[in-house]
């Protein structure tokens, strides 16, 4: 496990260790997507990581789909960001932007628009709002016009990411969002360019990773993927074809990496994964809450990927690396506090010293 706290290349990125944050929807923003001076203590707390991974970030007022989450695609969205990414500098962490475009997930109450999709396919559950909750929606489908400006809206994103301070931009390809929503058996309908075939349905986000990569390096982007995963209702019907497909139209140039979450006790389509990327793979693992120390040994110590992604444990954890090296002890994760609300669950978890 000792090659956990040893630095790692990724892309243009230095991280100081290989146990990443990864991606947690906290819904702490303001309604009108600026990042809060808690968002700063929340980020600054957990820069022992070696990569901070931000909360999904949409990249348009469309692809909101969730109460209180940030944006930048506002001047003042950007500016928001700017202490976040300062604090987690002198902190001595590196900071990537989560870009995340919720897709038919998302409602008219938080917005004002209809959600949009590849198909009109509405998705199950409700959405919550400042109305509280409301029946999802059926979305309405992209037009051709409206899907290359979806992935321009991904590019003035990450264009304003980088303008915000981050290193970089992950682009939220996984559970169930819209760049998945395409990848989908049963969401992604069409019968154009944009769907059909294997080689049709990995077009929208190659087209979106590469694109953005072209306007801010490559070696500054990641992509976040979640094959096989049924969340929001997605069916992948044969994943493994499917990411294969998709990985390899993304090989040149190479990506700063590959971050993959799984969500199945399948560590066979893991390895796969790996075998089908050549570049830096980060495993987001299942894994036990309670000992993150035995996933880093498990993940690490067999070559499965280059670093390992925690979520919960650094939701809990300040001090998470520390916390780690000695086996423990952990905080435990209150799932009430999960998704909105003050600092409770968000900035008081006690620090590894006092825990």
């Amino acid at each position: 496990m000792t090659t956990a706290f040893e630095p790692i290349t990724i892309g243009a990125t230095t991280a100081a260790n290989r146990v990443f944050m990864a991606p947690m929807t906290r819904n702490r923003a303001t309604l009108d997507g600026l990042a809060t001076d808690m968002m700063v203590e929340y980020y600054t707390q957990r820069s022992d990581a070696g990569l901070i991974i931000t909360e999904g970030i949409q990249p348009s007022p469309v692809g909101q789909g969730y109460i209180s989450t940030p944006g930048l695609h506002s001047g003042e969205q950007v500016a928001a960001w700017r202490p976040v990414t300062d604090a987690v500098h002198a902190a001595g962490s590196a900071i990537f932007a989560q870009i995340m475009h919720a897709g038919r997930i998302g409602h008219p109450f938080l917005t004002g628009l209809t959600p949009v999709a590849p198909s009109a396919v509405k998705a199950p559950g409700h959405c919550f709002t400042a109305e509280g909750p409301v029946d999802n929606i059926a979305p309405r489908e992209l037009t051709d016009e409206e899907i290359l400006q979806t992935i321009e809206d991904h590019v003035a994103a990450a264009r304003n990411a980088i303008e915000a301070g981050f290193d970089g931009v992950e682009i939220h390809g996984a559970n169930g969002y819209l760049l998945q929503q395409f990848l989908s058996d049963n969401v992604n309908l069409r019968t154009d360019r944009w769907g059909g075939s294997v080689e049709n349905r990995v077009r929208f986000p190659v087209e979106v990773v590469k694109a953005v990569g072209a306007a801010i390096g490559a070696d500054r982007v990641g992509l976040r993927i979640s094959p096989g995963n049924n969340d929001l209702d997605i069916v992948e019907n044969n994943p493994a074809e499917l990411y294969t497909t998709l990985l390899n139209a993304l090989s040149d140039p190479p990506l700063a990496y590959v971050h993959m979450r799984e969500t199945k006790d399948d560590r066979d389509l893991t390895r796969k994964m790996r075998a089908a990327w050549s570049g830096r793979f980060v495993l987001n693992p299942l894994y036990d809450v309670d000992a993150p120390h035995k996933a880093l040994t498990e993940v690490l110590g067999d070559g499965i990927a280059d670093a390992v992604a925690f979520a919960r444990p650094f939701l809990a954890n300040q001090g998470l690396i520390a916390r780690i090296k000695t086996e423990g002890p952990y905080n435990t994760a209150d799932p009430k506090s999960f998704y909105g609300g003050g600092a409770e669950g968000y900035t008081d978890y006690p620090a590894a010293a006092s825990a």
